[in-house]
């Protein structure tokens, strides 16, 4: 039975923290919801988002458990691009908080299944596969076995994190999601912030750790 590294894990839990509380175009899809259809619908929004999230997490495992478990070479080349990804998303979130405008409630038709479009919303987002891709593989241990299975448990309960941070802002979607939704001051604070933390963790990961 493996064990996470109690340093990589903790990094890993504030990363993920940090990035599910940043207010998102997933955070913002679910809040535009909310307020355009009631909490019904935001939170059958972020239940399928939730659902979306772990096709791409137990996706990305399988084909990263097979590749990863059988090469060193491939192993070390794929945390290395990831780092460097994570890096470019970390500018390019910086770069555009800037000239965040958010989502409109009229850009949003009205659906049936809010759940069903959750899902294929979050599914056939391939910005959440390349994440998944770059920012996971960061913290799993080839050493330690079970490559399937850290990939399996960091990416549940990365999107997890996620899902919790939709929901309270769901529950929460008067105040709190006004706030949100209405500031781009507080929107670009946040996603500067969090494009900084990014670059730092990719930076750390790429070379702090080949030294």
């Amino acid at each position: 039975m493996f064990v996470f590294d109690s340093t990589h894990f903790l990094i890993f839990l504030s990363s993920a923290i940090l990035l599910a509380i940043a207010p998102g175009p997933g955070m913002l899809y679910v809040l535009a919801r909310t307020m355009g259809g009631g909490r019904r619908e935001g939170l059958l929004s972020v239940l399928g988002t939730f659902f979306g999230g772990l096709v791409h997490v137990f996706a990305a495992a399988a084909g990263i458990s097979i590749i990863l478990a059988k090469s060193a070479t491939a192993f070390a080349t794929v945390k290395y691009l990831g780092a460097g990804y994570l890096c470019f998303l970390g500018i390019r979130m910086m770069l555009d908080a800037r000239k965040d405008e958010g989502i409109s409630l009229a850009a949003l038709p009205r659906v049936r299944s809010p759940l069903l479009q959750g899902i294929m919303t979050e599914m056939l987002n391939p910005k959440t596969a390349l994440f998944f891709l770059s920012f996971i593989p960061q913290f799993v241990n080839r050493g330690h076995g079970h490559v399937f299975l850290q990939f399996a448990l960091l990416g549940t309960l990365s999107v997890t994190l996620n899902t919790s941070a939709d929901i309270v802002v769901t529950l929460l979607a008067g105040p709190l999601g006004q706030r949100i939704r209405g500031s781009a001051r507080f929107r670009r604070r946040q996603r500067t912030l969090t494009g900084a933390v990014m670059i730092g963790l990719g930076s750390y990961l790429a070379f702090g750790e080949s030294k």
